[in-house]
């Protein structure tokens, strides 16, 4: 071993990474090395360096710091001189001034290879391990400590040994796993480990390097017998082995978790920063944004105290959480819901009526109940009234009066169509721990409207369903309740909502289908059908503006005089409203936009012989079919879309009384028929029969449009007249049609829908119309110009029909009636 060794440019080519796997390695003690530092004669008395807290081994380099003014001065003196010392450990590193009785009595011969002033003051001394010896006899203690020593030879096993050489490469190992586990030994470790070659050596240096107490390290020192000492070398190392596994193993489990919070946490500030820097929103932002929203609303205590919890429960969620997208969207609903919102109401009664006026024609009694229904709201100051229902044929212009009723008051306007519905969750809402959950329709539109008064529009309330999901129309029970939807609850809101300032107006074309307490909860307004004269000013006035802006024409490319739309109306639709004819005008309209745009010539002022080529031939009217056949006798019937005439068409054969009916009857109906035939038979001297022709003729009573079912009792005196009619031959009185119900004490009672039947007579050219008495009222809510060309007879008994009706004069060809008594 030379002195010119440059151990501290190796440790440093180690540290910068200059050395790999690849690099041909210069080994910390070559075999000349070693078989020269056996060779070394050393002196039989030496100085003495008690060292505190190492132990030096054969062959290893250590840098040892010293500071005791004995060791200082030692130290000096013999890198002066030759260099070479004892090192030995004391027992107890706390003593400071050791005797010889304080030290190990086996040490180590060094030879002092650097020795470095550092920039504290404190000396530095690099030193090489070279032979073991035994401290035998003090010699002196003072400036220093010397004594004499006898070297140790250590026992080494044969070279060809191959249990010592499997030791040795297990020990080699072994030590290369732990500076592989262990963070605090660098890897330039493993490469020196690779590279030593000597046995000998390889067992000092683990033994100098690991991690060990310093008696261990003497014991391990004081060893002679290599083997041995390997042997207890790999004992120590396996232990150490363990202890870093395992420690390694709890840190592992201990630093799952911190890593992935930090990895959580530094992501989430990544991405907060990548996120203002593009101007998006950051959960907290959110949150926060949330909070300033929430101060602005005017809702109750009750309800601020659940967001405030809400929000400190979303601020305690991980944005990653599924349960924090759903926490937001709910308290994004609620937020945006319009607590304590409301528009300011204009009571201008006077303005109302006009907005009215401009956009519906005719419906006078509706107006004067809806004027009437604002009115009590003004004077009132709450909502707490009947809710409106709406209720008539189609077309009508029911919903489009909702419209008018909130632009008259100045509100926001919200519709919601009913038809269909059969969820219950439709109108209540989802929980909200539900996937997809929203709140219910209602509140959906309260939303939208971003006021808490709006006019609401239920449309067609009469088409809502019910299935297993549950009935809609008892969950609407509690929104239609004056009484009740202030504290209307939402499955979804999971809080009391108040729909109270809410005006809302249902919408129907038939009561029947609406459930009795739903009903019994409104206030039923009937709209029932426009005459041909008030369809002709709304033609006028809203649907031909509307389709020539609607199909992008001015005034002065088309001209639709009243002649004309007159014409549309009476033969080419048939309804009680105008949804048909708008269809109507508007393929006119568009017929004139496509001569415009291929620049064909037309004319302009449309004529009635023009319609024929736009629209087709004109639909078959029902028509008055005059009374040239005994027993057809023309009666008047409501339909959904509107009044209609039907014809009862009456045969006699003979037989033996039966009675046969044919039309797609009803079971009402049906029971009209026998008892007007019943009624006859009772009363046969009426129409000049004996009771016994009824028993050898047979009856058949047919309803044409057999495919259309009919039912309702008001074709009962009908059925009379043309029952009574076929027995006699006798004709009936010309241009006349009728409406009633029968009972068999022969009275005739009121129906409904007389408007509607009136226009249909009208339209069909009927000029006189038996009613009962009871529905004269009926007859007087109708302008006067309407019906100035009509006649009505009014009646009470069954008896007085067949006077009206029937005329003295037969038929041509009547059927021989041989029964047939001779009477006045």
């Amino acid at each position: 071993m030379t002195d010119n060794f440059d151990i501290k440019g190796l440790m440093t080519n180690l540290q910068d990474g200059m050395i790999d796997e690849d690099t041909e390695f210069i080994p910390l003690l070559s075999s000349e090395d070693e078989e020269q530092m056996n060779n070394e004669t050393i002196p039989e008395e030496l100085s003495i360096l008690p060292l505190r807290n190492t132990v030096l081994f054969p062959g290893v380099v250590i840098p040892i710091t010293v500071g005791r003014d004995k060791s200082i001065n030692l130290v000096k003196d013999a890198y002066k001189g030759t260099k070479i010392i004892g090192v030995v450990s004391q027992k107890n590193d706390a003593v400071d001034d050791p005797t010889i009785d304080d030290l190990n009595r086996i040490g180590t011969v060094a030879q002092i290879i650097k020795m470095l002033r550092m920039p504290d003051g404190n000396t530095t001394v690099i030193i090489q391990g070279k032979k073991r010896f035994e401290l035998n006899e003090l010699k002196q203690t003072d400036p220093y400590m010397k004594a004499t020593v006898k070297v140790i030879e250590e026992n080494r096993p044969a070279k060809d040994d191959k249990e010592f050489a499997a030791l040795v490469s297990s020990l080699k190992d072994l030590a290369l796993q732990i500076v592989k586990q262990s963070p605090q030994i660098p890897s330039e470790a493993g490469f020196a480990l690779k590279n030593i070659e000597s046995p000998s050596f390889l067992v000092n240096f683990i033994s100098s390097n690991m991690n060990a107490p310093v008696a261990d390290k003497q014991k391990m020192l004081e060893v002679v017998d290599l083997t041995e000492r390997a042997t207890l070398v790999l004992t120590n190392l396996t232990k150490e082995l363990q202890m870093l596994e395992l420690k390694n193993q709890i840190q592992s489990k201990v630093k799952v978790d911190l890593d992935k919070q930090q990895r959580d946490y530094f992501l989430h500030q990544q991405m907060k920063t990548i996120q203002e820097e593009l101007g998006e929103n950051s959960p907290t932002q959110d949150i926060h944004e949330m909070k300033e929203k929430a101060k602005t609303k005017k809702w109750s205590k009750e309800v601020g105290d659940v967001i405030t919890k809400q929000l400190s429960k979303l601020e305690r969620m991980n944005p990653n959480a599924m349960e924090y997208s759903i926490q937001t969207n709910y308290l994004e609903v609620v937020l945006d819901l319009p607590w304590g919102e409301t528009t300011t109401d204009n009571f201008d009664l006077k303005r109302a009526d006009k907005v009215l006026n401009k956009d519906h024609f005719g419906m006078e009694k509706v107006k004067e109940r809806i004027l009437e229904h604002l009115a009590v709201l003004k004077l009132k100051g709450n909502m707490k009234s009947p809710i409106l229902c709406l209720y008539g044929p189609p077309g009508v212009g029911k919903t489009s009066l909702g419209k008018s009723i909130a632009e008259s008051l100045g509100r926001k306007y919200v519709r919601m169509s009913l038809g269909g519905l059969k969820d219950e969750s439709e109108v209540r809402g989802h929980r909200k721990t539900y996937i997809g959950a929203m709140p219910g329709r209602i509140l959906q539109n309260i939303k939208k409207a971003g006021s808490n008064n709006p006019v609401f529009i239920l449309d067609e309330i009469d088409k809502v369903g019910n299935d297993f999901h549950g009935d809609p129309s008892s969950a609407l029970l509690e929104v239609l309740d004056p009484e009740q939807n202030n504290t209307f609850y939402d499955n979804y809101l999971e809080m009391d909502y108040d729909l109270s300032n809410v005006m809302f107006i249902a919408t129907a074309n038939n009561l029947s289908n609406i459930q009795p307490a739903l009903r019994d909860r409104m206030e039923v307004i009937e709209i029932t059908g426009y005459t041909i004269e008030e369809k002709i000013e709304i033609a006028k006035r809203h649907l031909v503006p509307k389709q020539l802006e609607e199909q992008g024409m001015k005034k002065e490319n088309i001209s639709l005089d009243k002649t004309v739309i007159e014409h549309i109306i009476e033969n080419y639709t048939r309804e009680s409203g105008v949804r048909g004819l708008e269809k109507v005008i508007a393929k006119v309209v568009r017929s004139a936009a496509k001569s415009i745009a291929m620049e064909q010539k037309y004319n302009v002022k449309l004529e009635v012989k023009d319609l024929a080529k736009i629209l087709g031939p004109a639909h078959a009217k029902d028509r008055y079919q005059g009374n040239d056949v005994a027993g057809v006798v023309t009666g008047l019937a409501w339909t959904q879309v509107g009044g209609d005439i039907l014809f009862i068409e009456t045969s006699i054969t003979r037989g033996s009384g039966k009675l046969t009916l044919t039309g797609n009857l009803g079971e009402v109906m049906k029971e009209s028929a026998v008892i007007a035939l019943e009624y006859l038979k009772a009363h046969s001297a009426i129409i000049g029969l004996k009771p016994e022709i009824f028993d050898k003729w047979n009856v058949h009573i047919h309803v044409p449009e057999g495919a259309t079912p009919k039912d309702g009792p008001s074709a009962g005196i009908t059925m009379l007249t043309a029952i009574a009619s076929a027995f006699t031959q006798r004709k009936v009185k010309t241009h006349l049609a009728m409406t009633g119900e029968i009972t068999l004490r022969g009275r005739v009672l009121a129906v409904g829908g007389i408007k509607e039947k009136i226009l249909a007579a009208k339209r069909a050219g009927i000029k006189e119309i038996i009613l009962c008495i009871d529905n004269k009222k009926d007859i007087e809510d109708i302008k006067k110009d309407y019906i100035k060309e009509l006649k009505f007879h009014y009646v009470e008994q069954m008896i007085d029909v067949v006077k009206l009706a029937l005329l003295k004069e037969k038929v041509s060809n009547p059927i021989d009636m041989s029964a047939k008594v001779e009477k006045d």
